[in-house]
């Protein structure tokens, strides 16, 4: 006996239709509807914002940024220049007992650091192989509001640095800490350039190490990414 196929065609209008009902939207849309969300793309407008970042200067939104993220288990440290990124970078390998190697990302930002002057370091530029123990990269920003690192994908930033070696350390300027998640879109916007910006193909948000608690609700560091997060931030 062959089983009946269902009419996915008609399934699928059934089950808008029952959405649009009960969204009092049972009908063609009217002008406003069609307009509503091509003004909210357009003028990208502001949600609730924490009260703790307002008037911060960007001192003071670094010290919040440092904060919140040592809260979630990730560690800081304070550098005043990039040349001396990687002494701080070895220092923080040989404190772990850490190989003094690592794959770094591409990125000329990071390029502004002398690495070839730390002859104890062992650097090489690309993609991230299972070996790979230690990854540095940049990030494009920090949002002070709850610690989070912004990641943009690119061939200066290979998404697989953030996610496959098991320590990842970060090198941030003090200048790219911003207050909100909503002024981190702004400098997005503004970077892609245009009112509908051409985005990366992913933007990563990461707050503190890799953890999972879903194992007998015990929280488990290292779950789906790395187990280490460093920040070196810089100025």
């Amino acid at each position: 006996m062959s089983a009946e196929v269902p009419d996915t065609a008609k399934s699928r209008a059934a089950i808008l239709g029952a959405i649009r009902r009960g969204l009092g939207r049972d009908g063609a849309p009217t002008r406003a509807q069609r307009e509503a969300p091509e003004t909210r793309l357009a003028t990208h407008p502001r949600n609730l914002q924490p009260a703790r970042t307002a008037g911060a200067d960007h001192g003071g939104l670094a010290h919040l940024f440092r904060h919140y993220a040592e809260a979630v288990q990730a560690t800081v440290t304070e550098v005043a220049d990039m040349a001396s990124v990687p002494a701080a970078v070895a220092d923080y390998l040989r404190r772990e007992n850490l190989p003094a190697r690592a794959v770094m990302a591409p990125d000329p930002a990071l390029d502004a650091a002398p690495w070839a002057e730390t002859g104890m370091l062992s650097i090489r530029r690309g993609k991230p192989t299972e070996s790979d123990e230690v990854s540095v990269t940049s990030a494009f920003a920090g949002i002070a509001e709850t610690g989070t690192l912004v990641m943009l994908s690119g061939k200066e930033h290979p998404s697989t640095l953030n996610f496959l070696p098991e320590t990842h350390i970060v090198v941030l300027s003090a200048d790219r800490v911003v207050g909100t998640y909503e002024d981190v879109w702004d400098r997005i916007r503004r970077k892609m350039g245009g009112a509908v910006p051409r985005l990366p193909r992913t933007v990563n948000l990461v707050t503190g190490p890799s953890r999972s608690g879903d194992i007998q609700q015990t929280l488990l560091l290292g779950a789906h990414g790395p187990r280490r997060l460093h920040i070196v931030l810089v100025g």
